[in-house]
């Protein structure tokens, strides 16, 4: 087995959540009785001295895959919240634009949205891991603005409820005998993050034709789940959020999520991937950029209304509901670090033969 060091690719890293520092959350003060209800001109008021922007009218997040996958949950659950906390104007409105997961939305907001500055864009580690792999037509980091991370959904693998795989070393035994015998299907492309989930559990299996392993690509997570629930094919790669709603309903099977400890609450029970001897721990991050001309006073806007957002129990609970775990960044340390994860992607499929 090649052990994969944590130093050097970003998906083995332990994760730390930026605590912002500051006063005591709005949610509380009016819990304590300290602070009056603010109507949602007030509200908007308030928020918009601090800045020279607001946006006008609706407002618009995009995702950059069909509905039902990562991207998706990101940007409908913060435009819910958005609307229900009087943080915006009006209402958000969800644009799905999948394909090619996510040069498609990317090349449209750099060529045709560049200086919009009413629209976010979901984003994750799915993105900068194709930015690392020059996935994305003349993508470059600098294109977009990056925003803000607002928590970690961890990489899962899955599979059918019926399916004779009872755990990762079950699975990867039966990958070490015949590659061909199981295929994997992703809401990511050939060589995505969810693939590189994958190759990066094999390799510290001790596989070593990681080419030969079969991996399918879909236009989202859900899409692919329903591969493997229909039998088409063997197992699942993605993420939690993705994962959860067929978990619930009985018709998928976690083996493992590749996080550093179990998750807690009601995933307790799913074993990690270090936990059966696999050392890769695939945190895929979840947040928001925004299209490369958006003025500073946008930006700063936007960031002050999500952090918000994010500051609020009713983010705290959907978090907790859907098997998200604290990671929280932005300004010039997100910039920082997509950089370097973006870097660090770069070296590692080369390492992996994917470029």
């Amino acid at each position: 087995m090649h052990a994969i060091s944590p130093a050097r690719h970003p998906f083995s890293r332990r994760k730390q959540s930026r605590q912002r520092a500051g006063a005591l959350p709005a949610a509380l003060l009016l819990s304590l009785g300290l602070l009056a209800p603010l109507s949602a001109n007030a509200a908007q008021e308030e928020q918009n001295e601090q800045t020279d922007f607001a946006p006008q009218g609706k407002t618009e997040c995009i995702a950059p895959a069909k509905p039902g996958g990562g991207w998706d949950f990101t940007c409908r659950s913060v435009a819910r919240l958005l609307d229900e906390q009087n943080l915006i104007p009006a209402g958000m409105q969800t644009l799905n634009v999948p394909g090619a997961s996510g040069g498609v939305a990317f090349a449209h907001v750099k060529s045709k949205r560049h200086a919009d500055e009413q629209v976010i864009v979901a984003a994750s580690s799915a993105t900068t891991t194709r930015l690392g792999q020059h996935a994305y037509q003349d993508g470059k980091v600098d294109d977009v603005r990056w925003l803000m991370t607002l928590g970690a959904d961890y990489g899962v693998i899955a599979v059918a409820e019926d399916s004779p795989y009872q755990s990762l070393n079950e699975l990867l035994a039966a990958m070490q005998a015949d590659p061909k015998a199981v295929r994997f299907a992703g809401g990511d492309v050939a060589g995505g993050f969810d693939h590189l989930k994958v190759l990066m559990a094999a390799r510290e299996a001790g596989i070593d034709n990681l080419r030969a392993l079969p991996y399918l690509a879909y236009d989202s997570g859900s899409v692919a789940i329903t591969q493997v629930m229909g039998g088409h094919l063997e197992a699942f790669t993605g993420d939690m959020t993705e994962a959860r709603g067929f978990v619930e309903s009985g018709h998928l099977r976690l083996l493992a999520v590749f996080s550093e400890e179990r998750l807690p609450g009601q995933y307790s029970d799913i074993p990690t991937a270090r936990e059966q001897g696999i050392d890769v721990v695939a945190p895929n991050w979840r947040g928001f950029y925004l299209p490369g001309g958006a003025s500073d006073a946008a930006f700063d806007w936007w960031e002050q209304t999500l952090n918000r957002m994010a500051e609020t129990p009713e983010w705290q609970q959907v978090m907790q509901d859907n098997g998200l775990m604290p990671f929280h960044k932005s300004g010039k340390a997100l910039d920082r670090f997509i950089t370097q994860q973006v870097s660090d992607v770069e070296q590692m499929s080369q390492e992996l033969g994917l470029q």
